[in-house]
């Protein structure tokens, strides 16, 4: 089975070193640090609030790395000049509202099809490449093919806050369900990546399907990183992440 590639999100590093207004935790030393734990990628989300990364952790990064910097942004004019002063190797459209903690759904395609076309084509030309950050919905990877995106990432916060809950048909349903989407994505042609929320406990069932490429995961890390360290935190990942592809 294809290699399953790991992208590691940094963006609570900043949460918080922004909590005390201080220059650390530095959320460039851990994408550093995640690069050389062997994350295949780096995710940070640049939101419009500023409220963890900032503009100058984006320069760095994209100094800093050697593996791909997955840039996150909301499809906003100021966020699409960012993304084409830095042409990052991939940016992810996502769907963004102040008053959410995280975010909460996948972006709506289907109903804004002829902006976001216009919107991704000038980051599409400029060599990034484009990934769509949607729920498992047909409709929705539909309308992510017909404007050009190379990439769908699967919202699997769903399947993760059933999980917690203890709704366990729920869950298997969704679960169902991000297993037919990812299938039909990829039967479009299009590259899918997944994540939002996945821990220990749930990136198996994810890890397993085969059309999946990539997982984006950040607040679990961070958060176990507290615990066990950054490094030892994404080799628990990784080898859960294998495993699961091997059996798969």
């Amino acid at each position: 089975m294809d290699y399953l590639r790991l992208g590691v999100n940094i963006d609570h590093v900043a949460t918080v070193r922004n909590a005390r207004g201080s220059a650390y935790p530095d959320p460039v030393r851990a994408a550093k640090l995640a690069e050389e734990a062997g994350a295949d990628g780096v995710t940070a989300h640049l939101r419009e609030d500023r409220r963890h990364i900032t503009d100058g952790d984006i320069e760095r990064l994209m100094a800093a790395l050697s593996v791909p910097l997955n840039f996150e942004m909301a499809a906003t004019d100021e966020m699409q000049k960012i993304a084409l002063r830095h042409r990052p190797h991939a940016v992810c459209i996502v769907p963004e509202k102040r008053e959410e903690r995280t975010t909460e759904g996948g972006l709506e395609v289907a109903r804004e099809e002829n902006r976001l076309a216009h919107f991704i084509a000038p980051l599409a030309e400029a060599g990034c490449r484009v990934s769509i950050f949607i729920a498992a919905d047909r409709a929705q990877i539909e309308a992510a093919h017909r404007i050009g995106a190379a990439v769908v990432e699967l919202h699997t916060g769903a399947y993760c806050d059933l999980h917690a809950e203890g709704r366990l048909k729920e869950r298997d349903e969704e679960l169902a369900r991000l297993r037919d989407m990812a299938a039909f994505a990829h039967s479009l042609g299009l590259e899918v990546h997944a994540g939002h929320g996945l821990t220990y406990e749930t990136v198996g069932p994810v890890a397993a399907f085969p059309e999946v490429r990539e997982l984006n995961i950040g607040h679990f890390l961070v958060g176990e990183a507290i615990f066990t360290g950054l490094t030892a935190a994404i080799a628990g990942m990784r080898q859960r992440m294998d495993a699961a592809r091997a059996v798969g």
